[in-house]
């Protein structure tokens, strides 16, 4: 993709583009970022500070693990719907965060306003002690690690079993979905998968946060943010870590080598960012997956993107814009509203639950071969 190109460049097999074309519009939009904030930093910068936060009312729900931890779960049932007034077909949204984001999130925020105004069901996977709530066991999250998604999965599937779910997952939200769906295949219990800003390849994720203005603008606040967590978890996670150890890195890298790789059983933190990149997984997915990057991410580089994998794939589409930095995507003067990013969530979303066998029949996928 040429770096000056607006058209964004969709990677995909001829039957899913012809879907997404007709479904999904935006997907052949001209994107042209925000006049005054063109650079993928600036975009990642300038969203985080000046993004909207639309008002959503969630009911919280809090379920049990095997091991006995606790997992958050933030609801926006949608009562008032018209187009689906049966609560038990309603057709549900399950979203997940960012590494150390929680529902309050604004890309969260504006994802629910998407899809209630379309009339469907949401709700929010919050990572274990993330969203207010206490660790009880001391078994916090990773990218790599599906087990705590497939009890949300079955949980919600358990409450609606003829309501159909859709994945949502932003930057690490995303790495565990697609490896999610990767794992489960056939059993996965969703319907289709959406990913925005997901880093491909952890190791070159890793390598340009680490690179010096990177480090200052991004890397170090992500840090800050995991440690913060460790912090206030401490008296659980000093049972299984040198806690007084993990509070002194000072990138991501050398806070999964001191705590990720420990608490999830790695050797080292090349095995853990080798198991947690999604994109060697794709070939194994059995479900129509949208996946958005900007290719001056600075979280996820350009030459990370499994370009020639999505080409050999009927129910991969990889869509890439020039601009659009990380979880940004802003169009407009003033960009603190719904951007490019949020209306083709949007009409994704509508376009596999109000047609599930045109879906199926563009990514050459039969019924027997895709969950329900």
């Amino acid at each position: 993709m040429k770096a000056g190109c607006r058209t964004p460049a969709l990677i995909c097999g001829e039957g899913f583009s012809a879907f997404l074309h007709k479904h999904c519009p935006a997907v052949a939009e001209t994107f042209s970022p925000t006049p005054w904030c063109w650079g993928g930093r600036l975009q990642t910068l300038v969203c985080a500070l000046l993004k909207s936060r639309p008002s959503v009312n969630y009911r919280n729900e809090l379920i049990r693990t095997v091991d006995g931890g606790q997992i958050s779960l933030d609801w926006v049932d949608n009562r008032a719907s018209v187009t689906y007034p049966e609560s038990s077909t309603r057709p549900t949204v399950l979203i997940l965060p960012g590494l150390t984001g929680n529902s309050q999130q604004s890309y969260v925020l504006h994802a629910i306003h998407q899809a209630t105004r379309r009339g469907y069901r949401c709700v929010v996977f919050n990572n274990r002690g993330l969203g207010g709530e206490e660790l009880l066991t001391p078994v916090t999250y990773c990218a790599a690690s599906i087990s705590d998604l497939d009890r949300v999965v079955c949980h919600v599937k358990g409450l609606y079993p003829h309501a159909p779910v859709l994945g949502a997952g932003v930057s690490m939200g995303g790495m565990i979905l697609l490896n999610y769906l990767g794992r489960k295949r056939t059993e996965s219990g969703l319907v289709a998968g959406i990913t925005i800003s997901t880093a491909w390849d952890a190791m070159k994720s890793s390598d340009s946060l680490e690179e010096p203005l990177n480090w200052l603008l991004f890397n170090k606040y992500l840090t800050n943010g995991l440690c913060r967590s460790v912090t206030r978890h401490r008296k659980i996670l000093e049972k299984v870590v040198d806690v007084e150890h993990v509070l002194k890195a000072q990138t991501v890298r050398e806070f999964d080598e001191r705590f990720t790789t420990l608490l999830f059983g790695y050797k080292s933190c090349v095995e853990y960012y080798r198991d947690a990149s999604p994109a060697k997984k794709l070939p194994t997915t059995t479900v129509p997956i949208l996946c958005l990057n900007a290719t001056d991410d600075p979280f996820s580089p350009q030459r990370a993107f499994p370009v020639s994998i999505v080409q050999g794939l009927p129910n991969v589409a990889l869509l890439l814009t020039a601009h659009g930095g990380h979880i940004a995507f802003l169009q407009g003067l003033f960009p603190r509203g719904e951007g490019y990013m949020e209306r083709l969530l949007g009409q994704f979303v509508e376009a596999v639950f109000e047609n599930p066998t045109d879906i199926k029949e563009a990514c050459g996928l039969n019924e027997d071969e895709q969950s329900e």
